[in-house]
């Protein structure tokens, strides 16, 4: 498995494992809830309380904070750093939540909850966006969609099984746990993405090179020089179409199974919001998204195994599947949803560094990883809707310029790869997205903490069947 996704990518996603199944172990302790409830002028905002019914409470007394809409510097800034976090975010396949939920707390005033569920409106916004996008766009050097189908098959199931286990995490965890979790794994993984591009950006200038000394032996200036500008060393030929019409970048079968994956997922999950915290009819809904993903990416997995199905977009490169690298993969990306899930955040910020590790083109990775998050964004979106945690006005606010800064984002810097033949961009992009959250979504994390230590709150587990 160290050929395809790296040793130290390994070594680190078992540690991380190891943090949240040893945090797991401790929840048979946790039987008190204490959840802080923020004074904010009330000039500004409007509280919602228990007995509002049209902006429901959560069981443990929890109270959103909604600030009134209107037209002021807050919401004008705070559209400005959508805008830009949802261009760099669309590029890199992260989507930018690690940008829109500081954003939406430190300068639009909503509560961290809230925060979180339009965040996820606008990441989904700018993920559909992206998609449509990259649905007319073809592989940067072989005759394929720019979206592999097949490595989409492989990680979404299992992503989505991972986000149900990380939003139940995210209950039972301290803030404080969960903000240092966040740190580690965002710092690990925005290195270990800058390092790859360091390492495709010394690739893409031998080969320039090479392609500059080739033109000079032929010594004919007319003469134009293929350049591949993906991290694959073998060498394919240079796909003449780069837009092709939509329907024929569409593989009916696989997106319909990924599909049927999206809709059997939201339907239990919307019936495990109607039925009582820990009761039968809870842990069995919680329990039947299992049979669903497990099957699906065991299709996709006995498919590669078998060599009936392959990782196209890797050229002439030939994966061998074997079962342990298999199960690896399913390992990771299970753990991957359960980070977001339990982040608050697309699972981009994993699947892209991933991707590119299994040896993934980054044009390519970043829109199967775009492809992946709009489901689980998208989810995420109809649960949150459902259940009132989000004013619908804000939310198609700054959906809409997530929307339309993607398409901006897309096509920007599609033309500046394609101007300076450096697909490297693309990781540089994703690992300052990724370090940029860290640092945004740590430092609030951390001085919410302090905050709590001085007032001596509760700051221990909490009780997932109360909540």
């Amino acid at each position: 498995m160290a050929k395809i996704i790296g040793p130290k990518w390994c070594n680190n996603m078992r540690v991380i494992g190891v943090l949240v199944v040893a945090s797991s172990v401790l929840l048979v302790s946790a039987n008190e809830i204490s959840i802080e409830q923020k004074d904010i002028d009330s000039s500004y905002v409007t509280r919602v309380s228990k007995i509002n019914s049209s902006h429901p409470v959560t069981r443990s007394g929890y109270t959103h904070v909604w600030p009134d809409m209107k037209l002021g510097w807050r919401i004008v800034v705070g559209g400005i750093i959508g805008f830009l976090g949802a261009a760099f975010g669309s590029v890199g396949g992260v989507g930018g939540g690690g940008i829109f939920v500081p954003m939406l707390t430190l300068i639009v005033g909503f509560d961290e909850k809230s925060s979180t569920a339009i965040s996820k409106c606008m990441v989904m916004g700018g993920a559909v966006a992206t998609v449509f996008y990259n649905l007319r766009q073809r592989h940067p050097t072989l005759e394929l969609p720019i979206i592999d189908y097949d490595l989409a098959l492989l990680f979404q199931p299992m992503l989505m099984l991972g986000i149900s286990i990380g939003v139940s995490f995210n209950v039972i965890l301290a803030d404080w746990m969960i903000i240092l979790l966040l740190i580690i794994v965002f710092l690990i993984t925005s290195t270990k993405s800058f390092l790859k591009g360091i390492e495709i950006w010394k690739k893409e200038t031998i080969m320039k090179k090479e392609a500059a000394r080739r033109l000079q032996s032929n010594g004919n200036d007319n003469d134009q020089v293929e350049y591949n500008n993906t991290n694959s060393t073998s060498e394919t030929k240079e796909s003449k179409t780069t837009e092709v019409p939509i329907l024929k970048n569409i593989y009916w079968k696989e997106l319909g199974l990924l599909t049927t994956v999206w809709t059997v997922i939201l339907g239990l999950q919307i019936a495990k919001n109607y039925t009582k915290n820990c009761s039968v009819l809870y842990w069995v809904l919680n329990f039947l998204q299992i049979p669903v993903t497990v099957g699906v990416t065991l299709y996709e997995a006995i498919s590669l195994y078998k060599g009936k199905r392959v990782i196209a977009s890797k050229g002439e490169v030939v994966t061998v599947w074997r079962v342990k690298k298999l199960i690896i993969c399913c390992f990771l990306g299970i753990m991957a949803g359960m980070i977001g899930g339990l982040l608050g955040l697309g699972g981009g910020f994993i699947m892209g560094p991933l991707f590119l590790e299994l040896g993934i083109p980054p044009q390519v990775s970043s829109a199967t990883a775009t492809l992946v998050m709009a489901y689980s964004s998208s989810m995420s979106v109809v649960e949150y809707y459902l259940l009132r945690r989000f004013p619908v006005p804000y939310a198609l606010y700054f959906a809409a310029v997530a929307t339309v800064s993607a398409l901006v984002g897309q096509h920007v810097v599609g033309k500046v790869i394609s101007i300076i033949g450096r697909a490297s961009l693309i990781i540089f992009i994703l690992s300052s997205m990724i370090f940029i959250s860290a640092i945004t979504l740590g430092g609030v994390g951390i001085s919410n903490t302090i905050e709590k230590i001085h007032n001596k709150e509760y700051m221990g587990f909490e009780n997932l069947c109360h909540y």
